[in-house]
């Protein structure tokens, strides 16, 4: 049976579920406002997060300019504005997704240096390098809970927060599915605000790709207690791939309450997509030495592959203060998630004139995860030590079942003039069980005050256990390990902050083969530890950033016989960064980021010394959002990517070249019919920039030239 002859789904009334959520809408139509009080002192603010500020919804305020806030949720740690933690973070904020028409996360985290992403629009799905290190989509978290996200790509019009955290996070967040250390990546979703909204954008992507977006906000009750939003989406159409076509739907409702005590939401999303010639990723063939030339980044060199897949999630999360300085909090989780694919796979990979021979087949997988948090957050003082201390306890168990079938026969084929695809002419199977996956973890952190908290210093621990259960006749694995936190804060004063962090990632261990001399040996989860030191500073309408880093990351090796994780690679760098407003409506987001990746430590000491695959040793950006001073309500914007050149194997034989990337954009706010409406017009890769794009292994097309047109009207 061929892919295309029946549908992976069954048809999703997306367009009625958007009737019905305008229907909502008019039922829980509110009035009246309810405004939050900030704090505006001058003085050094207490850093522990009280129940005010842990409140479902209350976000931390965007920071001038708007594009990002000041802080974002780092786990145990809390909600907590980014002066007062060890780490370096980036919030982005839902009006930069907008003004840049942000379709998947990958769209808002290119925006800094220090993160670039291995896929390009209209590819497979999105996956992410921090700090050189790869993340993982499946590691992505939402609300705070791993193993939610959809192993594809996130639509972006159910986000409010696009939260990063860079450099391991094992003790604030806990260990993702694939044990991603780089960073983490926290999408936050959307809640009702206090003004009423009901809001349509209709898009437009070159390739005539059509879609429409409804968003629609209302609170309602005593102080506004209630609240609902509700998003739905349907978007269609060829996109930036010549013959290709990108579908998507989407449905997500949020519901919160905010008491004065209690705390609740509830989440339900789903999503249904099918691409039709989607970016693939590839492989060089080992040894060359001269890169093959970018083919044209219009084209897919698998024509014909196809995906669909599927998201059904639900999430809810409770917080009760118990009394004035204690919090018990929880969320559970569940989701749904489901791709079917026809999987082209290079038989023989690339060589220098982009001859490959490609096999065809079947590759359907399903993920059912459970995912869940409880904690309790309290704060108290020894003499002159104010404390927040936290004990918090996670969970999440993960199914995984997968149908994967090649076809025998390899069909010649080249990047330049690509072949047809081999005919499968066997049926399409059954996804079954293969894996089972429990993690847990019991964590335990205390943030101390000092001097009246010009000095904070975070102390914790977290007890993580991973269990690869046995499926299928597999070998079991299950292990635990303890990762700890040492985190300070120095303020030299109410603005500068000088931090200093020692945490770690996991990564799930192994066991040695039954060929090997140490058969059967289980490895506890590896470590790879961290040492940061950075300065941050508020200038008022600028927030600057410094950081220098060294992370350590061990691998597994096999020598003499012996299987073990005596392998390493050593990360160094620095970062800097600023964003805000240079001046009153030039918003700025700048950033630079210097790499230094190295295989310490190898098999046979083979390749030792050298530079890791896919780490660029330098990436810049620059972006710029100007309001125009001669015509009210125009603004103009631009952005600015680059990436060095980097090694695409480990023994470096070959280089890949450098790229930049520039994206122009301009928008124009107006009312029309008393209504506010914005028009949007972004070009992504204005000059058509034809480039890999490179990971450790793999190497996609960047994508063409594509314009995005928007228009959003407020009824």
């Amino acid at each position: 049976m061929n892919a295309s002859s029946r549908p992976p789904f069954p048809s999703t009334p997306v367009a009625r579920l958007a009737r019905h959520l305008v229907g909502l809408s008019v039922l829980v139509s509110a009035v009246g406002a309810h405004a939050q009080a900030t704090d505006s002192q001058g003085t050094l603010s207490n850093v522990t997060v009280s129940a005010q500020s842990e409140a479902i919804g209350g976000l931390q305020k965007t920071y001038s300019g708007k594009q990002l806030a000041r802080g974002g949720d780092l786990g145990i740690l809390g909600r907590t504005d980014l002066m007062d933690v060890p780490f370096s973070t980036t919030n982005y904020t839902a009006e930069l997704i907008e003004n840049q028409q942000g379709l998947t996360v990958s769209d808002v985290v290119m925006n800094d240096a220090s993160v670039r992403t291995l896929q390009a629009r209209g590819g497979y799905g999105d996956d992410y390098q921090i700090r050189g290190l790869s993340v993982g989509s499946r590691d992505v978290s939402l609300n705070g809970l791993y193993g939610l996200a959809p192993s594809t790509r996130m639509p972006l019009e159910m986000i409010e927060r696009v939260e990063v955290l860079k450099g391991p996070g094992a003790l604030t967040n806990g260990v993702g599915p694939n044990g991603s250390v780089g960073g983490n990546i926290n999408v936050v979703t959307k809640r009702a605000g206090d003004v009423p909204l009901t809001r349509l954008t209709a898009t437009y992507m070159s390739g005539a790709q059509w879609g429409t977006h409804l968003d629609v906000g209302r609170r309602f009750g005593q102080d506004n207690q209630w609240g609902v939003r509700a998003n739905a989406v349907w978007r269609d159409g060829e996109g930036n791939i010549r013959g290709g076509n990108q579908r998507l739907g989407l449905g997500a409702l949020g519901l919160d309450y905010a008491g004065t005590r209690l705390r609740a939401s509830a989440d339900l999303l789903y999503t249904e997509g099918q691409t039709d010639n989607y970016r693939p990723q590839a492989a060089f063939l080992a040894g060359i030495t001269q890169v093959p030339a970018v083919p044209d980044n219009r084209s897919t060199f698998y024509p014909g592959a196809k995906l669909a897949d599927q998201a059904k999630t639900v999430i809810s999360r409770i917080e009760y203060d118990l009394n004035e300085r204690s919090t018990l909090y929880g969320s559970i989780g569940y989701s749904d998630v489901a791709s079917q694919q026809n999987f082209p796979t290079a038989a023989t990979r690339i060589n220098t004139a982009g001859n490959f021979t490609v096999r065809n087949g079947y590759y359907d997988e399903y993920n059912k995860t459970t995912s869940a948090d409880v904690g309790v957050r309290t704060q108290f003082s020894t003499g002159e030590v104010r404390h927040t201390l936290v004990l918090a306890a996670n969970q999440m168990q993960r199914e995984t079942g997968y149908f994967y079938q090649l076809t025998s026969a390899a069909t010649a084929s080249n990047l330049y003039q690509p072949s047809a695809l081999p005919a499968i002419t066997f049926a399409r199977g059954t996804p079954t069980r293969s894996a089972d996956l429990a993690q847990s973890s019991v964590a335990l952190a205390d943030t101390m005050g000092f001097f009246n908290n010009r000095l904070l210093a975070t102390l914790g621990v977290r007890d993580q256990t991973i269990h690869q259960k046995s499926v299928n006749g597999s070998i079991p694995y299950k292990a635990s390990s303890v990762t700890p936190l040492l985190g300070l804060v120095f303020k030299l004063d109410k603005d500068t902050s000088v931090y200093y962090n020692h945490t770690a990632g996991l990564t799930a261990g192994g066991t040695a083969g039954a060929s090997l001399s140490n058969a059967g040996q289980v490895f506890a989860p590896q470590k790879s530890k961290q040492h940061e030191l950075g300065l941050k500073k508020d200038w008022g309408t600028l927030i600057t950033q410094a950081a220098l880093y060294q992370i350590e990351r061990p691998s597994a090796i096999t020598e003499n016989n012996v299987y073990s994780f005596g392998g390493l690679q050593r990360n160094r760098g620095l970062e800097l960064s600023a964003y805000g407003e240079v001046q009153r409506g030039l918003r700025v987001m700048s950033s630079a980021s210097f790499n230094q990746a190295k295989l310490v430590r190898t098999a046979s000491g083979t390749n030792q010394g050298k530079d890791a695959p896919g780490v660029p040793d330098r990436t810049y950006n620059l972006g710029l959002d100007w309001d125009t001073p001669w015509v009210p309500g125009l603004s103009l914007n631009g952005r600015v990517i680059s990436t060095s050149s980097m090694y695409y194997d480990s023994a470096n034989l070959l280089r890949m070249p450098a790229w930049t990337r520039m994206d122009l954009g301009a928008r124009y706010a107006t009312r029309w019919s008393g209504k506010q409406v914005v028009f949007r017009a972004n070009l992504e890769n204005a000059a058509d920039q034809a480039y890999w794009v490179t990971a450790s292994g793999y190497v996609t097309v960047g994508a063409p030239r594509t314009l995005m047109l928007s228009t959003a009207i407020d009824f």
